[in-house]
């Protein structure tokens, strides 16, 4: 399922005209996790040098410059297909709202529905996967779903409709989410309603094993939708998203992928187990829900226990290397070169760094801006992935977007200076 974050080309170095200086405020991006903060904020963090990794606007003009197509197509370069992705398009969708760039929006929208919907939202969830098929032509690789594309590109929908006064966009945002209802959200024997990866492939013939990738279900996203669909199962699956994770994550680090194994008991039981297909390695997948996490709202009742969930990953944004993949059911007291290894990309420190904001670690979100800074500095252009999850991050840093504790979008055209609060 999609995560186009596989290594390859690396193109030339992006450059960026003069901004304004940004400086960091975690005590406003904190929220009142502070609670949870293992690094005590004793001074203000010194400004961040203004490159177009730690920026917004410049961050958007790069990822339209170098993946987005004239006729809306998001296309992953890296990859050997040539790809474009559920996912693709939904994040630059998103990306464009934020943006308030309604021209590329349309385009983008366009050309999902033209060639990931048949030409119709209503008619069939989006196609995950587009791009060179084997005898040359150019389609539908794989006709799966992908839910958490599908989520993002609903919720993105309807608060465009309600951002612009455009209320055709809703109204295929709604349809989209009555087929994600229908078609991806399940009752699993003894453990409740989920959202399943895809409408296909991820339930066992005997039905004693379900997948599910935990970083599809952004909390933000959930609460916006049951903003939209009241009577809908988003609340039930937000709620879930928090009370899965000591099975899913039992030492703090999320994994790509895990398993839930039904026992044929009565009344009918399970547990988690390490993926079936992917084992217990958290990695590009996993990323994101330390980002999701660091961005949910503030005052949302379920965040401080969301990142209690996720704890684990912060002792690791101080190594000399930041690690790619890790070993996220290796038992306490493990080696920790066991537990980690690799090297990871630059996207990964920006996703970071929302996620240590909400902790309130200060220094801690200094150290991957640095981080990011010398990697965008040394020559290394972002590939999609990892300027996906910088625009996200940066966007969020820079206080472009948030949402409220209903998911609804709160966008600001001009980004905020920060500042770290003493304590």
């Amino acid at each position: 399922m999609p995560c186009a974050a596989m290594p390859g080309h690396r193109p030339e170095p992006l450059t960026s005209p003069p901004r304004r200086r940004l400086l960091l405020r975690i005590g406003a991006l904190a929220g009142g996790a502070g609670a949870l903060a293992s690094t005590a904020c004793a001074a203000p963090v010194p400004p961040l040098r203004r490159l177009a990794c730690d920026d917004f606007d410049a961050l958007w003009a790069s990822f339209v410059g170098n993946f987005l197509q004239p006729d809306g197509r998001v296309l992953d370069p890296d990859t050997e297909a040539r790809t474009s992705t559920s996912e693709g398009q939904a994040y630059a969708l998103f990306f464009a709202l934020v943006a308030d760039d309604r021209p590329r929006f349309d385009q983008l929208l366009q050309w999902t529905r033209q060639n990931l919907c048949n030409g119709d939202l209503a008619a069939r969830l989006p196609a995950w996967q587009w791009g060179r098929q084997r005898d040359g032509r150019w389609g539908v690789l794989d006709t799966n779903a992908a839910s958490d594309a599908d989520l993002w590109l609903a919720w993105t929908l309807i608060e465009a409709a309600r951002l612009w006064n455009a209320p055709a966009l809703a109204t295929e945002g709604r349809a989209l989410l009555a087929r994600i209802r229908a078609e991806e959200v399940v009752e699993v024997p003894g453990l409740g309603t989920m959202l399943l990866p895809g409408p296909q492939g991820f339930v066992s013939a005997d039905r004693l094993f379900w997948r599910f990738n935990p970083s599809y279900a952004p909390l933000h996203l959930l609460r916006g939708l049951a903003s939209a669909d009241p009577g809908g199962p988003w609340t039930v699956l937000a709620e879930q998203s928090v009370r899965t994770l000591p099975g899913m994550v039992p030492h703090g680090l999320a994994p790509d992928w895990a398993t839930w194994s039904v026992q044929h008991t009565a009344p009918l039981r399970g547990h988690w187990i390490a993926d079936t297909q992917h084992g217990d390695t958290g990695s590009y997948d996993a990323i994101r829900c330390y980002l999701w996490a660091g961005v949910a709202p503030a005052d949302d009742p379920l965040r401080a226990a969301l990142l209690q969930g996720l704890s684990g990953m912060q002792r690791h944004t101080r190594a000399a290397t930041l690690p790619e993949r890790f070993a996220t059911r290796a038992p306490a007291g493990a080696d920790p070169a066991a537990i980690a290894r690799g090297t990871a990309p630059p996207g990964f420190a920006a996703a970071l760094q929302p996620y240590l904001a909400a902790l309130g670690d200060c220094a801690g979100v200094q150290h991957l801006a640095e981080r990011l800074a010398t990697a965008c500095a040394s020559g290394t252009r972002l590939r999609y992935y990892d300027h996906a999850l910088a625009l996200f991050s940066a966007g969020w840093l820079q206080q472009r977007w948030r949402c409220d504790r209903h998911g609804r979008l709160q966008r600001a055209p001009i980004p905020s200076i920060f500042r770290c609060p003493t304590p």
